[in-house]
């Protein structure tokens, strides 16, 4: 990156300097004691009444319009904006003028964050505003802010590029704070959940980050090593096996909201980072889970949007129950005409050449008729869809189905064209599920790349007997999209992984 300078940036250290000969704290004392908001300021001020007399509010300088003795500004807090007016007279009593024709004049920049006091009122136009009584500089801001500017109701200079809002979000949070709402709703999403949960009764845990084996998931993972143990260690890609260790040792519910890692590709559906929230449940099935995953997401589309239809992109998507169910065949040939049901391999991989369908010699049968989903289905799914009975080939960690042979007791819920969550009728039989990892070990040498490894801490612990049990894992990152109507997962995490700025640069010098 470069060190260079701008002229605006040059000018703001030259006032840092010219405030500490004046003997003025750019930095002061972390204490200042705020009363108010701009929100309440907004809401609750009653000219009539004359309340909100003695208010004190801290935030940055958005604007400023400099008019000889007097002043307008506009401040912005975590809540909001609010306007202020500085009569110089008034902030400097008598005969010394510097506060406010050095300071205020000439030395505060928009972005400054700044304290104010003083009582508020409406001006001759009807705009609610604080009449400043005291202003003191609480940091300097050293770099200029892309300010939005409008002129003739056009909007121009706005911080709008992708590449730089998710590489500096301080700054998007501050010039876009349209922006703060997602993850305001964000947070409102998972703290409804965890309600959920806990409500039923349901622990809410951690697991370990590092793993010495990953697994439960099909992906490929982040290693690292331990220097001390001298031994490799991976970012977990799940933590579906360690919550089944739970329910071993005798609890009856377990959640946990975690951070999962998959060193894969990525998409605007698609960060290396991402959030899980998974479930485990004692002597339920999937079938239970089914209708207690439907229960939650209606719960918390009615709590954040106060009701269950909602606008994704130019969908309407409503989840009140029940959802639409499919059976992964039904499913398959509703949408392709084609019955692929009882096909052996070689009839799967005609199938999806028939279909068009993208495959190669790696796949086994579960991922080639996960391809022909992936290809024909999937994207034609708008509104919340129950897909349910999956091969047991794509399925290594699920009960295989009481009544259905070749299958598996599975469900994912597809929406707005993704998946947003998986669930099982956990394998809890240790020799059928040794056998599953086994068949995985075969695809791993045939050169699937996400196919698992073989644990068996993992297996011992269902040798000494794990319950009938229910699990879910839930995409957090991919639901908050849909339920706040963004179109890439990176609008909903605060820190998306990025290129490095050097490799980025080095990109675009080579494109031009």
């Amino acid at each position: 990156m470069s060190t260079h300078l701008s002229e605006q940036e040059i000018q703001r250290r030259e006032k840092l300097k010219e405030l500490a000969r004046l003997g003025v704290e750019a930095y002061p004392a972390p204490t200042f004691e705020v009363n108010t908001t701009s929100k309440q300021i907004a809401e609750e001020f009653d000219a009539e009444k004359k309340n909100l007399q003695d208010i004190s509010i801290a935030g940055r300088l958005m604007s400023q319009r400099i008019m000889g003795k007097a002043s307008f500004g506009v401040m912005q807090d975590s809540l909001g904006k609010v306007q202020f007016y500085v009569s110089r007279d008034e902030i400097c009593p008598g005969e010394d003028k510097s506060l406010y024709n050095d300071v205020f004049k000439k030395l505060l920049d928009i972005g400054d964050y700044i304290g104010i006091k003083g009582y508020v009122f409406k001006t001759q136009t009807g705009e609610t505003t604080i009449h400043v009584r005291e202003i003191k500089l609480l940091s300097k801001a050293l770099k200029p802010l892309p300010i939005v500017k409008e002129k003739d109701g056009e909007i121009y200079d706005a911080f709008t590029d992708p590449e730089q809002r998710y590489r500096q979000r301080y700054v998007d949070l501050i010039v876009n704070p349209q922006v703060r709402e997602t993850f305001v709703m964000r947070s409102k999403l998972i703290s409804t959940m965890r309600n959920f949960m806990t409500e039923r009764g349901y622990l809410e845990v951690e697991t370990p980050v590092l793993q010495p084996m990953y697994g439960g998931a099909a992906a490929r993972p982040f290693k690292t090593h331990h220097n001390t143990l001298d031994m490799p260690l991976y970012l977990r890609i799940a933590n579906e096996l360690y919550l089944k260790r739970l329910i071993v040792g005798g609890f009856d519910g377990v959640f946990e909201f975690a951070k999962d890692f998959r060193n894969e590709g990525m998409s605007r559906f698609h960060n290396p980072e991402f959030t899980m929230m998974e479930l485990y449940v004692a002597f339920k099935d999937c079938y239970w889970m089914m209708d207690l995953f439907e229960e939650m997401v209606e719960a918390v589309v009615i709590a954040l949007h106060g009701k269950t239809e909602i606008t994704v992109g130019e969908n309407q998507i409503n989840f009140a129950r029940p959802w639409k169910r499919y059976t992964m065949f039904e499913a398959i040939k509703e949408y392709t005409g084609t019955d692929i049901s009882a096909l052996d391999e070689d009839g799967l991989r005609a199938a999806a050449k028939q279909l068009r369908v993208a495959i190669d010699d790696t796949m086994g049968k579960g991922k080639l008729v996960d391809e022909i989903f992936g290809t024909h289905v999937e994207p034609k799914l708008i509104q919340p869809t129950f897909i349910t009975d999956y091969p047991v080939e794509m399925s290594p960690l699920a009960k295989k189905h009481r009544s259905e042979a070749g299958l598996v007791e599975r469900f994912e819920v597809i929406c707005n064209a993704k998946e947003i969550c998986n669930a099982f009728s956990e394998l809890n039989d240790p020799i059928d599920q040794r056998e599953r990892f086994e068949e995985q070990l075969v695809l791993g040498k045939r050169g699937d790349t996400e196919a698992m490894q073989l644990d068996e801490d993992f297996l011992r612990a269902l040798e000494y007997g794990m319950p009938p049990t229910a699990g879910i894992g839930i995409g957090i990152d991919r639901l908050t999209m849909i339920i706040t109507n963004q179109p890439s997962i990176q609008e909903v995490i605060f820190f998306p992984q990025m290129r490095s700025e050097v490799a980025q640069l080095r990109s675009e010098e080579a494109k031009s």
